[in-house]
């Protein structure tokens, strides 16, 4: 996709950091989007929410490279950026990849050097080294999951990288005349039967993790999901996975699903309403350093958007009887840009 990342959010069976499996988290920051040789003031502004976790939604570092000395230059820049030590130290930090940290500008199955760009990011985000994410043949998609009986929050993070399948383009002429005066990409929606992002194990893997109890389940995604049509990498170019996804959260009845997305360069919040049996929502956040002006259509969105550097803030009142969720995007200076609050109940329909 275009220098962008959007994310989606899941919890595991291990933690690392220092925020503990039974931890309540009440405040979750998360972004994408963050070029390792540019200022990043926002990191002064993130650093003094004191989160209980921040969640790397994608492109993570700008790689784009096969070669792997030069990405691990890239990562060591990005670790040596003060506010990104100051952030690591004082809060959890977990974290996918999209196609810059990958190591290449919408890049899928076909990246060659993707077992070693693997190694190259678990080792820099920490990873426990018995983790199956250095090792399983379909990805790094993992979960965590926090807190305790009914104060579960589930954090799933699908890798939309590794397995993904050829991207359907358009004509460069078609891009040109047609698409770019409408502040529009260069894909369409995949027309091959069972094209895919995720892959089968993946699929399998994630049905399972939307079958455990939590209170909340946060998708964390490197690319928007509710947005049906903007032209740059989305799951809108593989609808049967959108589709797939939904017809789950329904099968299995699955309350309390939010989603979080990166990798578009600007910041928005969508809703759909009709696909779940409940409203879902999505906050995407782009960029800590990248900017786009040329925002995309999206019908869905809430709101106004932001073509400034943003982050997204996740806060949870378990204190209520009916706990509320504050979805926020905030600015440079940590000022809310937008926020729309729901309670847990409005997406538990089940």
């Amino acid at each position: 996709m275009r220098n962008s990342i959007l994310v989606v959010l899941l919890v595991s069976s291990f933690t690392f950091g220092m925020l503990s499996a039974q931890a309540k988290v009440e405040k979750i920051l998360f972004g994408s989007c963050s070029h390792q040789d540019k200022s990043m003031p926002i990191l002064e502004a993130i650093n003094k929410e004191n989160a209980d976790l921040f969640i790397f939604l994608g492109d993570n570092v700008y790689g784009d490279t096969e070669n792997m000395q030069e990405l691990a230059d890239k990562y060591e820049r990005l670790g040596n950026i003060s506010g990104i030590k100051t952030l690591r130290k004082n809060t959890d930090t977990i974290a996918i990849w999209d196609d810059h940290d990958y190591g290449e500008n919408d890049a899928g199955a076909e990246y060659l050097e993707k077992e070693a760009s693997r190694k190259l990011m678990l080792d820099f985000w920490q990873e426990p080294k018995g983790s199956v994410r250095y090792t399983r043949k379909t990805g790094i998609y993992t979960s965590y999951m926090y807190g305790e009986g009914a104060q579960k929050v589930q954090v799933i993070l699908p890798d939309l990288r590794w397995n993904r399948d050829t991207l359907n383009h358009v004509s460069k002429l078609d891009y040109a005349l047609k698409r770019k005066p409408k502040k529009m990409g260069p894909y369409s929606p995949s027309i091959v039967e069972n094209a895919s992002m995720l892959g089968e194990e993946q699929w399998l893997w994630l049905e399972s993790e939307l079958q455990k109890p939590s209170a909340i389940k946060i998708i964390a995604s490197s690319l928007q999901m509710l947005p049906e049509f903007t032209g740059w990498e989305s799951w809108a170019n593989f609808p049967e996975d959108r589709k797939r996804l939904f017809t789950l959260i329904k099968k299995h009845k699955v309350n309390g699903v939010l989603i979080i997305s990166g990798d578009t360069h600007w910041g928005e919040v969508s809703k759909v309403s009709s696909e779940v049996g409940y409203p879902l929502w999505e906050v995407t956040s782009s960029g800590l350093t990248q900017e786009w002006k040329n925002v995309s259509p999206n019908k869905h969105r809430v709101g106004d958007f932001t073509s400034k550097v943003n982050y997204g803030e996740l806060l949870i009142n378990w204190q209520l009887n009916d706990p509320t969720i504050t979805l926020r995007l905030k600015n440079v200076e940590g000022n809310v840009f937008t926020q729309h609050l729901i309670n847990l109940s409005d997406i538990s329909a089940y």
